[in-house]
């Protein structure tokens, strides 16, 4: 992932749960949201769950520099984090990940 031309970054990340662990991933995705939302850097943190589809959830951030968000990556909380992530979640955590570029009219 790189910045955009304007200095943000913005990540989508789409995952779902394991067979029955939906509700599990859901309380450790909300419990996410808040300290990442405190990282130095962020603009949005939002968490979503997909309507009609139990156990997909998607996360839009946006962070002020790459810097930033690799700061947030890199964080301890989020290092101790990653291995019950993969414990709720089917298929890896990079798997989900899309990086947006904005880009606006030129008039």
């Amino acid at each position: 992932m790189t910045a955009t031309s304007n200095g943000y970054v913005t990540v989508i990340w789409e995952t779902t749960a394991k067979s029955g662990k939906e509700a599990d991933l859901k309380a450790f995705i909300a419990a996410a949201v808040t300290p990442s939302r405190n990282d130095a850097g962020n603009i949005d943190y939002e968490a979503h769950e997909v309507d009609g589809q139990a156990g997909a959830f998607v996360i839009y951030e946006r962070w002020e520099t790459r810097e930033h968000l690799d700061a947030h990556l890199s964080a301890p909380r989020m290092q101790e984090l990653v291995p019950q992530m993969l414990d709720l979640i089917d298929g890896s955590i990079e798997d989900g990940i899309t990086l947006l570029r904005p880009f606006r009219p030129t008039h």
